[in-house]
């Protein structure tokens, strides 16, 4: 049976909406008192956890009349119940005590998205105790739903967690700091298995945040799993029939660190990177688009290169032209045809479904619109900054080893945003294990003359030169010098940074992520992953004896630090190749583009003191 992430978030969002009370099966609709309209709070961050999930029209039939941000001045609705979904923060049970004392609504059904720790329920409930005496009393319910994180399909989620990459990798950051960020990437992660309902077999590679993370929520799961009954009960008698766990693969972004820079020339990468698709949202100057498994296209073509997508929207439009014709023709609306009404019967006939198709040809032109104006601003971007080029030559550093020097040099000095030319110069750092110094110049000095801040640059060909330096040491990296710097960059594995590098895209256009995942799952001994460390929250914690090490029919792969629609691409190419047939699903502390990750690399490139030149790094809301 696959893990249904989305889907399972999605059944307790709407068992919430319905004020906690269990569905039908089929998902229909209470009865009585369910069915009465109701009010939804939120603060932003479960905001974006439920646009992917659930449209505007999907909150209206789950009798949501009113989606309120808490954080707002809000009127009082003294006759509706009220479903509250926020994180669980002192200032927004604050704003909840405050709303339950003012009587705002008839009832207050509370929801925090993830684990809520005692201090902070302790001050929701003696603020509601110090309140009228007809405060607690509109609390009708308090709950844990442990839904934080954004399942943006079926297959990927994020836990929209901005800039780990650069808190992990801080040269100046605070012990007590990156502990606070593996315990939120870890209480993340227990959440995705808390919805799933199973308790994954965890492995990862030695040292560095990898680790950490898996430890801690190895931690994490043993305690829950003391208490009986736990949020992992209810699925037990499932797990025990299909005889199968799935294996959680943890990864540090600096594992393969060409792919979070590199440009794609694939529909659903371009548009994520070139045009800023967000939480399956697209604004364009004109117009806002939704993104996601309702739209046909969009599945069918997304992982389809981008020429081939043109080649799809002028087909698609073709085929919708010759249909309106034989419609009209049918109904005496095209040229040539008259109507004399001598076969009434027939004519009524064709008219009747005429207006039948009316709006299946109308989706369809909005379709066809919606993606040619996409497709259109795409066009633009691609003449403008040649990305076509810059595809063509990182492709062939990293699939063929090779660059022609004039091409690359043209690029560096030519169209596209400084972005696009330091992308191009780390990944032709990071494609050749040693680049000829005088070709290093030229690049260096072309950076120089399109003025492009060198942080990122210099930052990368730091952390090649540590891996060089340090290789013999990834063994001894331990958590108690966890503040310096190197052990940070380089405790998970030494050599993953040019090792992992000079290996992609190879076999078939395959990802060294993708294929050590392969062999994760396979649990065959391999000189690649034997090392890795395993971690078993069922099993007891002294030896490893009966610890199961596979084969895994599924799989969750989550990359700390951030991901992207490559390696989401690659991991999916891996289930539909494989037989029997394997289910991946992908996360990450958060989605990032090509360039909102060179903004991260320059910022720590600058925190190190490297570089030439100040920028202003723009922030990104994580996805």
């Amino acid at each position: 049976m696959a893990l249904s992430l989305r889907r399972k978030q999605l059944d307790v969002i709407v068992r919430m909406l319905h004020l906690n009370q269990q569905q039908l099966p089929n998902g229909g609709e209470g009865q009585g008192e369910e069915e009465a309209y109701k009010l939804l709070v939120m603060d932003q961050p479960c905001v974006n956890l439920l646009s992917p999930v659930l449209k505007v029209a999907d909150l209206r039939r789950h009798g949501v009349t009113l989606t309120l941000g808490i954080d707002r001045p809000r009127q009082a609705v003294p006759d509706a119940p009220a479903v509250y979904l926020v994180r669980p923060t002192p200032s927004n049970v604050d704003r909840i005590a405050a709303d339950a004392a003012a009587g705002l609504y008839a009832s207050f059904h509370v929801n925090f998205s993830t684990s809520v720790p005692r201090p902070v329920l302790e001050r929701l409930a003696t603020a509601c105790a110090a309140a009228p005496a007809a405060c607690a009393g509109r609390v009708a319910r308090v709950a844990d739903q442990y839904i934080d994180f954004v399942c943006l399909e079926e297959g990927l989620f994020s836990l929209a967690q901005p800039r780990a990459y650069v808190a992990l990798n801080d040269p100046a950051a605070a012990e007590a700091d990156i502990t606070s960020l593996v315990d939120a990437v870890a209480l993340g992660l227990f959440c995705v298995f808390a919805t799933l309902g199973v308790v994954p077999v965890i492995r990862c590679a030695r040292g560095g945040p990898a680790e950490m993370v898996a430890a801690a929520l190895d931690a994490r799961l043993r305690d829950h799993l003391l208490a009986k009954p736990n949020l992992f009960t209810e699925a037990a008698s499932a797990a025990v029939a299909s005889f199968q766990r799935p294996v959680l693969c943890l990864f540090d972004r600096n594992f393969e660190l060409s792919v979070g820079v590199q440009h794609d020339w694939s529909y659903r990468p371009l548009v994520h990177d070139v045009l800023g698709l967000k939480l399956n949202k697209l604004k364009l100057p004109a117009e806002k688009y939704e993104l996601d498994d309702s739209d046909k296209f969009w599945v069918t073509n997304s992982w389809s290169p981008f020429p081939k997508v043109a080649e799809e929207i002028e087909a698609q439009l073709a085929k919708y032209k010759q249909d309106v014709d034989e419609v009209n023709q049918r109904t005496g609306g095209g040229s040539g045809v008259e109507f004399d009404g001598t076969d009434l019967i027939g004519n009524t006939r064709h008219l009747m479904n005429a207006v039948n198709s009316l709006p299946e040809l109308t989706e369809r032109k909005k379709m066809i619109d919606k993606h040619t104006n996409i497709a259109t601003a795409l066009l633009g971007h691609i003449k403008e900054r040649s990305l076509d080029g810059y595809c063509d030559c990182e492709n062939d550093m990293l699939v063929n080893g090779t660059v022609d020097r004039n091409t690359l040099l043209n690029l560096l000095r030519g169209k596209g945003t400084k972005e696009d030319k330091l992308r191009l110069a780390v990944t032709y750092l990071l494609s050749f294990e040693t680049p000829p110094s005088s070709e290093l110049e030229q690049v260096e000095a072309a950076l120089r003359e399109s003025e492009v801040d060198m942080s990122a640059f210099q930052y990368v060909k730091r952390i090649k030169a540590l891996n060089t330096q340090f290789a013999a040491a990834s063994g001894t990296a331990t958590k108690s010098n966890i503040v310096d710097w190197a052990e940070k960059l380089y405790g998970q594995s030494l050599s993953a940074v040019t090792a992992g590098v000079k290996n992609l895209l190879s076999d078939g256009r395959q990802l060294a992520l993708t294929r050590t995942v392969e062999a994760l799952m396979e649990g065959k001994p391999n000189p690649e992953v034997d090392d890795y460390l395993l971690f078993d929250p069922r099993a007891p914690r002294s030896g490893t004896a009966g610890q199961f090490k596979g084969p895994f029919r599924e799989a969750v792969v989550f990359m700390i630090g951030g991901g992207n629609y490559i390696e989401y691409r690659s991991l999916m190419e891996l289930e539909q190749r494989t037989q029997p047939s394997k289910h991946v699903i992908y996360g990450a502390t958060e989605i990032l583009s090509g360039a909102e990750f060179i903004h991260q690399l320059a910022e720590l490139g600058q925190k190190a003191g490297l570089g030439g030149g100040s920028s202003n790094i723009p922030s990104s809301a994580a996805q």
